[in-house]
């Protein structure tokens, strides 16, 4: 039987014992690639969305929408016509073709996915390095000269020579800067390659990534971590590109995506929080209507997922109950208000003294603390194997 624990301490997030120079952000995927890797949305369905994402707070900076078919177009128009929210920017791949899209339909930013792995050049694309640079070249030039602005996503980033990805970059940001729109890298971990450590090195390693992009005079404000994670490690790639020098974390909600998904958007405000200490930033109450909203659609969440799994605050082991009566902090690792939750027992034979006492209290009872007489008696018939419902009715 679950029950809900009230947590009377005040909201409290981990300190990180960390912090940066600069500005942190997050921008949202969902109606891009965690859509793709879920399911085709309506319009309708995408607005619903996205007017709940906006809700987060003013750190999520954009949201991405795809603009092939007419359906995704309506989506990125009624997004733009709302005038409030993340900006809506489009995504396409940097192909002349796809560019054409994104003048037609007069969009202000754009992702252009540009890949720059080996085995996408050669085998994907089944062409030479400068011709591959060339095509991405030509489409850079289009949107710039049409006065939109660049995010150049290097697809398999985490597969790449350096001298490749210094190569597109640097010609990318002259041509950008010639037509005075706005430049960006994207760091696309394709397959979840990417790893956390400072002393990884290229192409895998994050920080050295981050940092090699700084080198060549780069701005924090120009570089944004796009991950999978396929490898578990999708969160701390993040982490790590935000503390080496990259201002945005691009994610989807639940961490909805290709494979084994992205990086939950809810995740990264929670750190965002603790690394800032600025928990008034974000407003992470709304994550059950977002699941609600997505559930309504179609979506399983996880029952252990961290944050929005039903059993993100869960417990029925008997240390832990108890710790939860003396400090519910002992056992939490962050006030589950925070995200318009609550923190639940799930009472049977494992809970021990505490569990029986505390679920005796929901229903009522006046019991005198974990050594009344009832809840031992209750507590006695569980270690029997009596159900918990037949061991209250047998207790009276």
């Amino acid at each position: 039987m679950r029950i809900e624990v009230d947590v009377d301490a005040p909201p409290w997030i981990p300190e990180a014992g960390t912090s940066v120079e600069w500005r942190l952000m997050v921008t949202d995927t969902t109606l891009r690639d965690g859509m793709q890797g879920w399911r085709s949305l309506k319009a309708e369905e995408g607005l619903r969305l996205y007017n709940l994402i906006a809700r987060l707070g003013s750190i999520v900076e954009s949201t991405e929408l795809f603009l092939y078919t007419e359906e995704q177009r309506r989506l990125y128009r009624e997004i733009r016509d709302q005038g409030s929210g993340p900006r809506p920017v489009g995504w396409i791949r940097a192909t002349i073709s796809d560019a054409r899209l994104a003048v037609e339909a007069r969009v202000e930013e754009t992702v252009a996915l540009a890949s720059v792995g080996p085995l996408h050049i050669s085998r994907k694309l089944g062409v030479s390095w400068s011709r591959a640079r060339e095509k991405y070249l030509e489409a850079i030039q289009l949107l710039a000269g049409s006065g939109i602005g660049i995010r150049l996503a290097l697809e398999d980033v985490t597969r790449a020579p350096w001298t490749v990805i210094e190569d597109l970059v640097t010609r990318a940001l002259r041509i950008a800067e010639a037509e005075g729109v706005s430049f960006r890298v994207k760091l696309s971990d394709t397959l979840g390659l990417g790893l956390p450590f400072p002393g990884a090195p290229l192409p895998r390693g994050v920080p050295a990534l981050v940092e090699s992009l700084r080198g060549i005079g780069l701005e924090p404000g120009q570089i944004e971590f796009h991950g999978h994670n396929d490898l578990g490690l999708v969160v701390a790639n993040h982490l790590a590109a935000w503390l080496y020098g990259a201002t945005y974390s691009n994610c989807t909600l639940l961490g909805i995506g290709e494979r084994a998904g992205n990086c939950p958007l809810e995740v990264m405000l929670l750190h965002y929080a603790s690394i800032t200490g600025r928990l008034e930033d974000v407003n992470l109450r709304v994550l059950p209507r977002i699941v609600e909203e997505l559930e309504a659609m179609g979506y399983r969440v996880p029952e252990h997922q961290p944050v929005v799994g039903r059993n993100a605050f869960n417990t029925r082991a008997g240390i832990h109950v108890d710790g939860l009566l003396k400090d519910p902090r002992i056992y939490l690792p962050y006030h589950p208000g925070i995200v318009g939750r609550r923190a639940t027992v799930e009472v049977d034979s494992l809970s021990g003294r505490s569990g029986v006492y505390l679920l005796l209290r929901s229903l009522g009872y006046r019991v005198e603390g974990k050594r009344d007489p009832r809840v031992e008696r209750v507590y006695r018939l569980l270690q029997q194997g009596v159900s918990v419902e037949e061991a209250l009715r047998m207790a009276g």
